[in-house]
């Protein structure tokens, strides 16, 4: 049964009076613990793909079904609410809170969702064990390598179990070790918690990693064997 279901989307913007089309009848079935890799040109859609899969841009036609709850069918506020239960972001450039310490970047996704305080600080200082990240818990981002942000940032993506997980190019700004390792964290997570997780990236070592491999192209998804990466 899929977790995730996509029908018929479509997507476009306006540019000199004429509607640009950018996604075309998208349709697209996820199983829980499900990792698809997306891959895709510059300008394709692969973003704004996950910016629609996570509420952050209203639909425009057809609709997105998370565990039955319909995107269509939200306001901008009912979406706001979705995007904080029920979608993990891992982004390239980490996007933690320079002021929160590593616990804190990932307590704050527990609070927002009624978590009490001391629940909130047991769960973050477990997925922080779970990442290799334990005594990392009172450091700042800025003294933390670019790999221990990316963890952090997968902590914080994951601690609140939601069934949709997106990860734009989560290893792009990595080095190479320290890109499988986040790799494999975020692999093995979202396993372990039956997710769904697609990656938009541009490597084939990345793509090989998952169970499905679409590439966005003319507004459509296409079954890949990856041979192909940008």
């Amino acid at each position: 049964m899929a977790a995730i279901e996509i029908r018929d989307l479509q997507w476009g913007y306006a540019k000199g009076g004429q509607h640009i089309e950018v996604l075309s009848g998208i349709n697209l079935d996820l199983s829980p613990g499900e990792v698809v890799a997306l891959l895709g040109q510059s300008g394709s859609g692969k973003s704004s793909l996950l910016n629609l899969m996570a509420g952050i841009e209203p639909l425009q036609g057809g609709d997105i079904l998370v565990k039955g709850q319909s995107l269509a069918a939200m306001g901008e506020q009912q979406r706001s609410l979705f995007r904080r239960s029920q979608v993990g972001f891992v982004y390239q450039f980490f996007n933690l809170i320079p002021t929160l310490t590593a616990a804190e970047n990932i307590e704050l996704v527990l609070e927002l969702n009624g978590e009490t305080r001391q629940s909130a600080h047991d769960r973050a200082r477990q997925q922080l064990r779970e990442l290799g990240l334990e005594d990392k818990a009172q450091v700042f981002p800025d003294v933390l390598s670019g790999g221990e942000q990316q963890r952090v940032a997968i902590g914080r993506a994951l601690v609140h179990r939601p069934p949709l997980i997106l990860a734009d190019e989560p290893t792009g700004n990595l080095d190479a070790n320290s890109g499988r390792i986040v790799l494999q964290r975020l692999l093995q997570q979202t396993r372990e918690q039956q997710a769904c997780l697609i990656i938009v990236t541009h490597s084939q070592a990345v793509a090989a990693q998952a169970d499905r491999i679409l590439t966005l192209t003319e507004g459509q998804l296409q079954e890949s064997q990856g041979e192909l990466a940008w």
